[in-house]
């Protein structure tokens, strides 16, 4: 039987036991080294089966555990305890072996002797106990002679840990003014040794610094407050240091600090107040309205929900003219201006200004109040103000067929100022792009300057500018918002190209086709169309057409029996009319095929082909035979193309070369001043030129102007409505590409005769007093030949090339 042992500060253990024998494996830990006896029968049950050569006659108590301090400093291995076992003589036959956590690492066994030795240092807090096995072997056969052991080894604490705050350093927050008692916030420290031996882990709490605002509860580590009427406007921020030491705060025990960051939050306990009495402040008479004009503060030394404040104009002339709103992020009241004013109708105003906080607390109530007034003086500016439109907007509604030139609306604005100067009218032309309108400068008429088409723009969105003649910076606008009438001048037509068939065997009053029309013109009654055949298709023998009279009709054959080898294609022409005034209408064109279908009505073909084929020739080989007619004549064509290109030989002629045409004439222009000689104004209008062409007159620049008198309304001339002729004119020229800019300016300087510049001819250079020589065209060679003879080169043959 095992028995162990250690002797260690006057304290032994010693285990007893007697030899058994043992046939198995047996549990040690409950039968041998239990620290408590094994009943009686439970060991006779466990040895039922085998031989009973041996009577248990007596049992002994044995430990099962050692002990050992941490944190060991010697230089020897420190000696644990001992295992012996009852079957050892001391002879040496017995071998112990020691395994499980730690064995020949942490603990070593002599396996002669059984002693067991700590080889490394020791800590508690990093492992509490070891669990080991022991068992003993015959040393000369490796049988064991007893059954193996198991026993544990428990590290004793010793105080080398200090409390230690884990969450630390801590913030907390308390409100100002807070009773005194108030908890503040709860600090914890932890001490690693163990808490069951001793007082090593037994923390008691105190401070160090942060008297005598705080103070901390000794044993639950909660900081409360210390003072009363602590105020965060005097002091915000508090460094509190904790102390937590061991061994219940007594000498000799270890201690560790943290540190708690108190900060005092805000309470509404300060009023606000107003650092200036009065305010004077000044805006132009042009302000828009919503602009600010000045700001007021009311000062809070509170903070945060606390320090808001709510500005409102309790008093004063100018409650209506004015507002006040309050900026979110600094806290000022913000007066704007609530409607237009007038420098003319008021030049100053009052107002009572009210600041006070929305957020009050009732404890502090005594302190206020918590409101505070001043007043503001607000003096209005005069400004040279732009031209005011009266009304502020134009709705104008104009036919679409009105003539150009028509006067739509009278535009009218008027200087607020009491200079009242003279304003002049334009259109800002981006809100104009396509110049479709025209302004008078002086009186604000809004004519029309081009055709107008609802079908292109039903809506027309422009703004006319007014501006003062002495002071041009300062221009009003207003919006005219034109709507374009819809006027029916727009013809229905097919939306898209029908293609009909009818079969041979088609019965009279058969439905071939149903057509439909669209018109781009919008009645206000709605559209309805009219079909008929045209005029000259009213007597078709063939086909006929009913109006369906809702905008639909149908085309229904008049006779039966056609044949595709007779017509293969019929094209019925169909007059659509519509409800406008005056009436239009426009002809459609209907394609009806002829095909031939089967007993059902199902179209089976519808080529005429098909019946004029052989028996024995099918389509395909038909198509074939086209094929191969087509290739044969491509190759004849590319044949014929590269015998005409096919290049010869470069022969020059001498008597063909066109260098050598050289054209003798004595006579000098007379420039741009000769105006007898040929037509100028061809070179300005070739079209009026082609026109006057047979003519062979004179055109300069009467044509022209009688061009335009050609187009000049007659109710224009009749009534001497200059802007309409002017008008026409304008949008004549603009859409014609090929007219000359008759309102520009230019200057000419002519050659000839009366020009500054001379002649340019050198027609007459041979009469000069310097003579030139040109004898060099002659070395050029035969290409060069002729024009050497006219300039009097020397005559002989010349070099051959």
């Amino acid at each position: 039987m095992w028995t162990s042992g250690r002797m260690s500060n006057a304290k032994s253990w010693l285990g007893l036991g007697m030899s058994l024998y043992f046939w198995g494996l047996m549990d040690l830990t409950t039968s041998v080294l239990s620290s408590t006896p094994t009943p009686p029968g439970e060991l006779e049950a466990l040895l039922s089966d085998k031989p009973q050569s041996h009577q248990r006659t007596k049992r002994s108590w044995v430990w099962n555990q050692f002990f050992v301090l941490e944190e060991y400093t010697g230089t020897d291995p420190l000696y644990v305890g001992k295992l012996h076992s009852d079957m050892d003589r001391g002879d040496g036959s017995i071998k112990y072996i020691l395994s499980g956590e730690g064995a020949g690492i942490v603990f070593t066994i002599d396996d002669t002797t059984g002693d067991i030795h700590a080889i490394q240092r020791l800590d508690r807090e990093e492992r509490a106990q070891y669990t080991l096995r022991a068992q003993a072997l015959d040393r000369r056969t490796g049988r064991p002679m007893e059954p193996e052991s198991e026993f544990i080894i428990k590290i004793q604490d010793i105080n080398d840990n200090e409390p230690k705050f884990l969450d630390g350093p801590y913030v907390a927050t308390v409100p100002e003014m807070s009773p005194v008692g108030t908890s503040v916030i709860q600090v914890t420290a932890t001490d690693a040794d163990d808490p069951t031996y001793g007082n090593s882990a037994r923390v008691v709490y105190s401070i160090l610094q942060g008297q005598p605002y705080f103070s901390v509860d000794s044993k639950t580590g909660v900081i409360r407050t210390a003072l009363m009427n602590m105020d965060r406007e005097a002091k915000e921020y508090y460094e509190v240091i904790i102390q937590a030491k061991d061994m219940g705060g007594q000498l000799g025990g270890l201690a560790g600090t943290t540190t708690v960051n108190i900060t005092l939050s805000d309470v509404n306990d300060n009023p606000p107040r107003f650092p200036q009495k009065h305010y004077q402040m000044s805006v132009l008479e042009s302000a828009p309205v919503s602009s600010t004009v000045g700001r007021v503060f009311a000062k809070d030394l509170d903070e945060g929900i606390n320090a808001e404040m709510k500005y409102t104009i309790v008093d004063g002339d100018g409650a209506d003219a004015f507002d006040i709103s309050t900026d979110p992020n600094f806290q000022v009241g913000i007066i704007t201006v609530k409607k237009p004013l007038s420098f003319e109708s008021k030049k100053s105003y009052t107002l009572k200004v009210e600041g006070a906080n929305p957020h009050l607390e009732m404890r502090f109530l005594n302190l206020g109040p918590f409101q505070d007034t001043t007043t503001v003086h607000i003096s209005v500016e005069d400004v040279d103000e732009p031209p005011v439109f009266e009304p502020g907007f134009y709705f104008v509604e104009v036919p679409e067929d009105v003539a150009i030139g028509t006067t739509i609306q009278i535009i009218s604005a008027k200087d607020p100022d009491v200079t009242n100067n003279s304003i002049r009218y334009s259109i800002d032309r981006s809100s104009d792009p396509g110049r479709f309108f025209y302004v008078d400068i002086t009186t604000g008429a809004l004519m029309t300057a081009r055709p107008l088409d609802r079908e292109e723009f039903s809506w027309h969105n422009i703004t006319v500018l007014a501006m003062e003649m002495n002071n041009p910076s300062q221009v009003g606008s207003v919006s005219v918002t034109i709507r374009v009438l819809d006027v029916n001048d727009n013809a229905p037509e097919f939306p898209r190209f029908y293609e009909a068939f009818v079969c041979e065997n088609a019965k009279v009053g058969q439905l071939i086709q149903t057509v439909s029309a669209v018109d781009q013109d919008d009645p206000r009654s709605g559209q309805h169309f009219y079909y008929s055949l045209a005029p000259e298709a009213a007597n078709n023998p063939n086909f006929t057409v009913r109006d369906n009279q809702d905008n639909t009709a149908r085309i229904l054959t008049r006779r039966s029996g056609f044949r595709q080898q007779e017509q293969s294609v019929f094209y019925l022409p169909i007059l659509i009319a519509d409800s406008g005034q005056p009436v239009l209408s426009s002809t459609g064109t209907l394609t009806i095929q002829v095909c031939s279908c089967d007993d059902d009505g199902h179209v089976m073909s519808c080529s005429p082909e098909a019946y004029m084929l052989p028996v024995s020739l099918s389509r395909g080989a038909l198509i074939a035979i086209l094929a191969c007619v087509f290739v044969l004549l491509v190759l004849v064509l590319l044949i014929l193309s590269m015998r005409r290109h096919r290049k010869q030989p470069y022969v020059i002629d001498d008597e063909e070369n066109i260098h050598e045409n050289i054209v003798r004439y004595d006579d000098e222009g007379g420039g741009e001043e000769d105006t007898e000689a040929f037509d100028i104004a061809a070179m300005w209008n070739p079209r009026e030129a082609q026109a006057g062409a047979a003519a062979r007159t004179r055109q300069d620049m009467l044509p022209e102007i009688e061009s335009l008198s050609r187009h000049v309304p007659q109710s224009c001339a009749a009534h001497g409505t200059v802007h309409s002729y002017v008008l026409a004119k304008l949008y004549e020229a603009d859409m014609d590409l090929w007219a000359p800019p008759f309102d520009s300016l230019q200057t000419y300087m002519f050659e000839g005769d009366g020009s500054v510049a001379g002649s340019l001819s050198s027609l007459q250079s041979a009469t000069s007093d310097s003579e030139q020589s040109f004898d060099f065209l002659t070395d050029w060679g035969p290409r060069f030949r002729k024009l050497a003879e006219l300039y009097g080169a020397a005559e002989g043959p010349g070099p051959l090339w």
